[in-house]
């Protein structure tokens, strides 16, 4: 039996794959890598993995939207 796919926008999940969190944002994966590189968007590191809080997409869209409304 297969499992379905993950959805990105499954309202249940914690951490993110730096792809899922990709598709949120609607952005590329080397996009969404050098976000977190720059330290824009949230990133922890689970053993060898990378992974994105749930709640880090819309964190960064909510910080770059105030950025833009002061400027």
């Amino acid at each position: 039996m297969d499992t379905p796919p993950v959805d990105a926008f499954d309202t249940t999940l914690v951490l993110l794959t730096v792809e899922e969190a990709a598709r949120r944002l609607r952005i590329g994966r080397t996009t969404c890598f050098a976000l977190i590189r720059s330290g824009e968007l949230e990133s922890i590191d689970v053993g060898r993995l990378r992974r994105v809080p749930a709640d880090a997409p819309a964190e960064y869209v909510a910080r770059r939207r105030a950025a833009q409304r002061a400027a």
